[in-house]
């Protein structure tokens, strides 16, 4: 009984931690210079601790302990973009995004960079409800799709998965994070016009069609879409995905600022889509001094 009753309180004090992590946390913290709940999280939990003396050490702190006690997707997009967006595949011309929509789907993380690719993640906490249709969506439109799973879950997911889709599995190697590709995931050669274009503005699925056909279609503006759509399904799939890629790769390029974030927060600036003078405010704010009661009151977003 008292084992369970403190397996509680480390949990729930795993949560907490895990909120210092979220969107509304860090949009409080860059539009109002609002530490005010992560002092909150500080004074309940750690308030006798003193070697960590500015918001940024304490979150690199929290991270530590949630790497090591609690990995929830959080941990996981971020030691996905750590060790494989920014390390394995990534050139200066990669663009990555988080939460990318597309249609009833949102894939936890794409990345594009004359490829097309694809990352779910499912957490030991997790589970595997929406999967199934989840991938198809995401195999109509990307040419590698993987699932990052935990490491106890890979006979599950080796079984469960189709064998088109990749897999990850982070792992614990000489007591740190690690990600280890276990199947490579195979080409997917059958890309969905209709699909793909849910994904596009309005201006690039134009753009696909003036470069393929050099005008775009003599209708009224609100047929548009569904005539620029036929237009779509009229071109080789192939070629068709490249239009794809080369417009999707003309949006704004973070690669090189993703490269110079603190290691534990990289997840949470892509997530944010933040410019360089939104970083350099963040970071102002997170090198105070914790309980600090500085507040400036800047909006940037």
């Amino acid at each position: 009984m008292r084992q369970n009753i403190q397996t509680y309180k480390i949990m729930d004090r795993m949560r907490s931690y895990s909120s210092a992590f979220s969107r509304n946390m860090f949009v409080d913290i860059l539009k109002y210079g609002d530490c005010s709940r992560l002092d909150g999280i500080h004074e309940k939990y750690d308030g006798k601790r003193k070697k960590e003396k500015t918001y940024l050490s304490y979150l690199k702190y929290l991270y530590r302990q949630m790497s090591t006690n609690y990995r929830c997707e959080y941990v996981y997009k971020n030691e996905l973009v750590n060790q494989l967006l920014i390390k394995k595949y990534a050139h200066p011309e990669t663009i990555v995004f988080s939460e990318f929509r597309m249609q009833k789907s949102i894939v936890d993380l794409v990345m594009f960079n004359g490829h097309s690719r694809a990352f779910e993640i499912k957490t030991e906490y997790d589970t595997t409800r929406r999967l199934a249709g989840q991938l198809v969506d995401y195999t109509r439109v990307f040419q590698e799709c993987y699932v990052v799973i935990p490491e106890g879950l890979l006979d599950v997911y080796e079984r469960d998965v189709p064998i088109n889709i990749g897999i990850i599995v982070l792992v614990e190697e000489n007591g740190r994070i690690g990600l280890r590709e276990i199947r490579k995931a195979v080409e997917n050669k059958n890309i969905d016009a209709g699909m793909m274009m849910k994904c596009l503005r309005t201006k690039e699925y134009e753009n696909i069609v003036m470069a393929e056909f050099g005008k775009l279609p003599d209708v009224p503006y609100y047929e548009m879409y569904e005539a620029c759509e036929a237009k779509l399904y009229d071109m080789p799939p192939d070629k068709l995905h490249q239009y794809f890629l080369s417009e999707i790769e003309k949006r704004k390029n973070n690669m090189s600022l993703l490269r110079k974030a603190p290691i534990e927060l990289r997840q949470m600036y892509l997530q944010l889509g933040l410019s360089q003078r939104q970083i350099e405010i963040l970071q102002t704010y997170l090198n105070n001094p914790i309980n600090s009661t500085k507040k400036l009151c800047i909006s940037h977003i």
